[in-house]
């Protein structure tokens, strides 16, 4: 009993400091909302001022799982389209304690929805604007008083719906609000589904650092939260996790943290995550004094080779000429290095790294081989250096092809670090040291010239492109741009059947990761097409976005836009059996037997 009080207490301290939204009773209506704090799909903390100034804002309660409140998706996208060109902005929230960011985010994705889509992380907004049910609606006018609240409409009802829409109370009192005048019924009954905002973690125990949060760490966490492990701060003792526990809460809570951004309902071989069951300890270890509990049962620390090349040490190592310099601030265009290594022969690789001299300048690189003279370009693309991946490592029987006569190009894009820096890029390479059995391929499903309107929320792209042959897939990485908003990829089989395979609900321009199924788990057959559909936002709501005014074109710099998605597979079929010489890369040629 006294573990629970301590939660409770810790618990409303923390909301109680904290200036989010929630209020002690059911406001009024004309009551005035000074502001709402919420999440955005790209786990950001926002406000309603980020919106801008509208004559009115609908704010829409939402879950992932009530039957009415999807039914009403459709209309409330008909009325954002409607009531846009009159100063009206949409929002939908939720405040739903089961739900969790990307889900919301895919659920955007889903039912086709463009206006904003929120988290109510602690259930304040909901307590704010005195909301009990989804769909619930409100209003709040230019000088964010609260009009209207209550239901969308009539048709659709607890246990069945009406053919048509009798009382359009949300349409109605929108109206009534843009001419200026009274709202004539300014709240009516809701009968969706209850709001269960979110609670406390229940625990059996009490949770302690070494017992319980040690080895969640240990596993999940110090392989980046360590000495050069690329991670800001370290995570590998207690009191760095003391230190930093108010911000391992939140992230944790949030599954911003371990960073993975593909869809839960799609499994992969080297996915990130956390149990429910295990982020609630880590919430409840930081709300309940961060207890160290008992020294002998720390978790044994996990071992790394901390050398500069996470493939091993490389059989070639070709290093740029010369360093890059950089600003201290600003924007940095595009670097390009092209790298003084000429591939003479056709030369197999089944390791490949990227390895800047001073990681916290790269974003990130793509690596790809040219004939000299040749410019740049992503169909080569052999590997990347991007935040959250790691080095390009094939599995036994695969690699990969660089043709004679080519040389190794970069695309670097750095980022300023607040003083000025310096920065000088290598690549490793390995060879393979087993006999080649297939040779990785890639189709790179992708778009090349396209204009993205100004303020459009969710402009979408799509491509496709066809197997050749019986495949069998190894993995999938998407590359957008500042706009970028979600992509999706799908297998559309000769047969009829269609598959979705991966889909990244809220892309994150700073975590790219490669999504890599089980070795040999994963076919195709001839003539499937891969589906690409990506959604980009240009809208003044996208935190990232350098100008919603503007027409956004296809190029290869931040500011300009990309579409890519790369599907890796080998050939089924494919038999090269070469041997290669561990040295050198070369195939080896047998030698000719005598007569």
């Amino acid at each position: 009993m006294v573990y629970y009080r301590l939660l409770l207490i810790a618990l409303l301290t923390a909301l109680g400091s904290a200036p989010l939204c929630a209020a002690a009773e059911r406001p009024p209506i004309g009551s005035e909302i000074k502001s709402l704090r919420f999440k955005d799909i790209r786990y950001l903390p926002r406000t309603l001022e980020d919106l801008g100034e509208h004559k009115a804002t609908v704010i829409v309660f939402t879950n992932t799982t009530c039957p009415l409140a999807q039914k009403y998706w459709p209309k409330l996208k008909r009325l954002d389209a409607e009531f846009s060109s009159q100063q009206v902005q949409f929002l939908s929230i939720n405040s739903s304690a089961g739900d969790e960011i990307a889900e919301i985010a895919q659920q955007a994705i889903d039912f086709g929805v463009e206006f904003p889509v929120v988290r109510d992380t602690d259930g304040g907004c909901a307590k704010a604007l005195g909301v009990e049910r989804t769909p619930e609606a409100v209003i709040l006018d230019k000088g964010r008083r609260l009009r209207y609240r209550g239901r969308i409409d009539d048709q659709h009802r607890l246990g069945g719906s009406r053919t048509d829409v009798t009382e359009d109370d949300l349409v109605r009192a929108l109206r009534e609000v843009l001419n200026g005048g009274e709202v004539t019924r300014p709240e009516t009954v809701v009968d969706g589904c209850k709001l269960t905002l979110p609670a406390l973690p229940k625990l059996e125990t009490p949770v302690t650092y070494y017992d319980h949060i040690s080895p969640l760490i240990q596993r999940h966490c110090v392989e980046c939260h360590r000495t050069n492990g690329g991670a800001p701060f370290a995570l590998v003792t207690l009191e760095d996790a003391v230190s930093h526990s108010e911000m391992i809460a939140e992230v944790v809570a949030d599954r911003r943290m371990p960073p993975w951004y593909g869809s839960r309902w799609q499994h992969f071989f080297n996915e990130r995550g956390l149990t429910s069951a295990e982020r609630d300890q880590i919430v409840a270890w930081n709300l309940t004094g961060r207890t160290p509990g008992d020294v002998a049962k720390a978790a044994p620390a996990r071992k790394f080779t901390d050398g500069q090349w996470e493939i091993g040490e490389p059989d070639i190592v070709t290093t740029a000429v010369f360093p890059h310099k950089l600003p201290a601030d600003g924007f940095v265009d595009y670097k390009y290095v092209l790298l003084p290594y000429v591939f003479t022969q056709d030369t197999w690789i089944s390791a490949a790294e990227i390895s800047p001299s001073n990681p916290a300048t790269v974003h990130h690189c793509n690596m790809a081989y040219m004939t000299l003279g040749e410019e740049f370009h992503e169909r080569n693309f052999i590997t990347g250096r991007v935040p959250g991946g790691s080095a390009m490592v094939l599995d036994e029987g695969v690699a990969l092809k660089i043709p004679k006569n080519s040389v190794v190009g970069l695309q670097i894009h750095y980022t300023t670090t607040g003083k000025i820096e310096s920065n000088r890029m290598s690549v490793g390479f390995r060879f393979p040291r087993d006999v080649v059995r297939r040779e990785l391929h890639h189709a790179q499903i992708s778009r090349s010239r396209f204009e993205i309107p100004p303020g459009a929320a969710a402009f979408p792209l799509q491509a496709t492109q066809t197997l050749p042959a019986n495949a069998t897939g190894i993995g999938m990485f998407a590359h957008m741009h500042l706009r970028g908003k979600d992509m999706t990829f799908r297998a559309l089989y000769p047969d009829g059947q269609q598959e979705t395979l991966l889909s990244i609900p809220n892309y994150h321009y700073d975590w790219q990761h490669a999504y890599r199924w089980k070795p040999g788990t994963k076919q195709f057959p001839e003539g499937t097409k891969i589906e690409v559909t990506a959604h980009f936002d240009n809208s003044r709501f996208n935190p990232f976005n350098p100008d919603s005014t503007t027409v956004v074109k296809t190029g290869p710099q931040t500011i300009q836009e990309m579409m890519f998605g790369f599907f890796f597979y080998t050939h089924d079929g494919e038999e090269l059996n070469l041997k290669v010489d561990p040295k050198t890369g070369h195939r080896l040629v047998p030698a000719k037997q005598p007569k």
